[in-house]
């Protein structure tokens, strides 16, 4: 058993409440998304009931998914602002992909890669949020003309499928990373992991901890 001297909070409960709930409502949208875009997997549309129940449900949880994100957002915004030291870490994957990441970079709360692929999701959610309230029928797409329309739906769907890959990495991250998915759904990580991957924020926990004792 771990001594919980060893553990340091990595995830509050409020993230990861809304991590799981936004990768919920991902997953429920992109089976919809990807059945109404592409007529082979029209067959996936039956995961949600029918094609017109999953109609009806891909806007309600792409909703649902914002919230999850917009707490996202509130909560890890300000581990993810850009460093002047974060082109380094670009400039060092290699070294990076093989496992020497504490070698050549004094990694804080998140890496630069981490923090670049928040603010992509986050832009990319944004336009997918308001290009879906565009074509969102029958509440708003009769507001607006059918070249919009149709600019809306192809920017929706190209969105959607970046999105996708984007979370496929984030995934596959956070499986190549040993321990981070403890994070996620314990909370909590162990002392020597953040040591290994996040030295610099591990210094800043430990300067805060002796100045409050």
């Amino acid at each position: 058993m771990t001594n919980q001297k060893d553990v340091v909070l990595r995830h509050p409960f409020p993230v990861r409440v809304a991590h799981w709930l936004t990768a919920f409502a991902f997953l429920m949208v992109a089976i919809s998304g990807l059945g109404f875009f592409f007529p082979s997997l029209h067959w996936m549309l039956d995961i949600l009931g029918t094609p017109q129940l999953a109609q009806f449900l891909h806007p309600i949880f792409g909703l649902v998914m914002m919230v999850g994100l917009a707490v996202l957002l509130v909560k890890n915004a300000a581990y993810s602002l850009p460093e002047k030291g974060d082109r380094k870490w670009f400039s060092h994957l290699s070294d990076i992909l093989k496992g020497k990441e504490h070698r050549v970079f004094e990694v804080g709360h998140y890496n630069p890669g981490q923090k670049m692929l928040f603010w992509k999701i986050m832009i990319l959610a944004a336009i997918l949020l308001l290009t879906g309230l565009v074509t969102w029928r029958p509440y708003f797409a009769d507001l607006f003309p059918i070249t919009l329309l149709r600019l809306a739906l192809l920017l929706h769907s190209l969105c959607g499928i970046l999105m996708m890959f984007l979370i496929i990495v984030h995934i596959y991250m956070g499986f190549w990373y040993k321990g981070t998915l403890r994070g996620m759904v314990y909370g909590t990580v162990t002392r020597s992991w953040v040591k290994k991957h996040h030295p610099r924020w591990l210094r800043e926990m430990e300067t805060k901890e002796s100045k409050s004792t």
